[in-house]
């Protein structure tokens, strides 16, 4: 054992070096926590917290797996309309309202559940809250008188020209035009078969013993194919189309990413360091595919569609230019990192520069140019939705529709539903695919 001491300049260095240390320690999450409030004052994170309408989002969200029933009456003629989701498609005939409907004469009366009932009548409407009382409406020298316990409550907003309830139950708006009450309930309506069709009025088991031994409702066919057909021609729901707009979003990801494979394989090798000797080429190439992912693929479909037009092939078009960019640089890189051995071995034959590539190269590379591309495939198919979205074809177009009317938020929640089904679909057909293609 032998002492040793530091000398004072070693023992200066290393304590300037702790201290350097610290201060990076305290420095970095404090520039951390710097940004992020910078971030936040620039981004009005405060203010936008403050416009955020929760009571909308929560109706958008109970839209997402609910219906509800419109049932309007007009002030002027007395007229009644009973459709689920105001469509014009999903009126109810009048000889076949739901259950919580009573209609006689100038008297309406709908049941709302748990008490909450809403009565139209020539005077006005009334709507019975439990818990609160009456709400009373009478139109009076052009506006609206409102009779109801005091003080409102903040659910209730009246004016002279318009009162509006709404309640856990339903909402409810009274107008000098019409009256209209809205009640939700769960599930998507109509999501088989739609009013116009015999076989929405029947349960499960009549449906089943409809299909199975049941008279023809349709002459011209039997009642399991009239189903089919009333369930594909659904025109609320245009299960037809959607299948079609799926068919096309697959389509666009399947042709634009093996279409980029196909062509990038052999500039590949013309931009691989073991396999192209002439320098400035390999440079040109890898400068190509550096330009075409440098652009974004959104930038290149909206370039596209200008100079194409709309449609699933410009879609097509932009998803293998982009991946053409990345598949010339992906299969260049793993061209050279092969074991030169093998190709060497096939050289000692004899063998051309054809066949050393074909045996002594494709075979080492497949496996990663096949989990390269199925991968992309992956991501394409999810990617295509976005591009549908911009040129006008595949599931993209629908889901974009849906969102713009900013009321058919049930067909957003079936468009996400099928994309992410989509995709799990297509992740494991892509794995079952590498498996068998890959280890035999």
């Amino acid at each position: 054992m032998t002492d040793a001491t530091l000398s004072p300049a070693l023992t200066t260095a290393v304590l300037s070096r702790f201290n350097r240390r610290k201060l990076v320690a305290l420095a970095v999450p404090l520039a951390i926590m710097t940004y992020l409030a910078y971030a936040a004052i620039a981004f009005d994170i405060a203010g936008l917290a403050g416009r955020a309408r929760m009571d909308n989002a929560a109706v958008l969200l109970s839209d997402f797996w609910q219906h509800k029933t419109h049932v309007t009456r007009d002030n002027r003629s007395g007229a009644l309309r009973v459709a689920i989701d105001g469509e014009a498609k999903g009126v109810y005939p009048p000889d076949r309202l739901p259950g919580w409907i009573t209609h006689s004469g100038q008297s309406t009366r709908i049941d709302l559940g748990d008490g909450h009932i809403v009565t139209y009548d020539d005077a006005g409407a009334r709507y019975q809250v439990p818990g609160y009382g009456l709400i009373d409406i009478r139109p009076e020298n052009g506006r609206l008188h409102l009779t109801a316990p005091q003080p409102l409550p903040d659910w209730i907003s009246a004016s002279d020209n318009r009162v509006s309830v709404t309640t856990p139950s339903g909402r409810f708006a009274y107008t000098r035009t019409k009256v209209e009450t809205l009640r939700y309930q769960p599930g998507w309506a109509l999501f088989f078969f739609t009013l116009d069709s015999p076989f929405h009025y029947m349960n499960w088991p009549e449906i089943a013993a409809s299909a199975l031994w049941g008279p023809r409702l349709d002459p011209d066919m039997p009642n399991i194919a009239a189903m089919a057909r009333d369930f594909w021609t659904n025109s609320m729901w245009r299960h037809g189309d959607v299948l079609w707009a799926m068919f096309e979003t697959v389509l666009m990801a399947f042709l634009g990413t093996f279409g980029a494979a196909l062509i990038a394989l052999p500039l590949g090798f013309l931009a691989a360091r073991n396999m192209m000797p002439f320098g400035p080429l390999r440079f040109m190439l890898r400068r190509i595919f550096d330009f075409i992912r440098g652009v974004d693929g959104l930038i290149w479909t909206i370039v596209l569609a200008r100079a194409f037009g709309p449609g699933p092939m410009t879609g097509s078009l932009a998803i293998l230019l982009t991946d053409t960019g990345s598949f010339g640089k992906l299969f260049s890189e793993a061209l050279e990192n092969i074991d030169e051995k093998q190709v060497e071995g096939i050289r000692s034959t004899g063998a051309g520069a054809l066949q050393r590539a074909r045996f002594g190269v494709i075979p080492q590379v497949t496996p990663v140019l096949l989990s390269q591309v199925l991968y992309f495939l992956e991501s394409n198919t999810r990617g295509a939705t976005v591009i549908g979205a911009i040129v006008g074809g595949g599931i993209g177009l629908l889901l974009t529709q849906a969102i713009q009317t900013q009321k058919d938020w049930e067909d957003v929640a079936y468009y996400v539903v099928l994309i992410v089904l989509m995709v799990m679909a297509m992740d494991s057909l892509s794995g079952w695919l590498r498996r068998r293609l890959i280890k035999g």
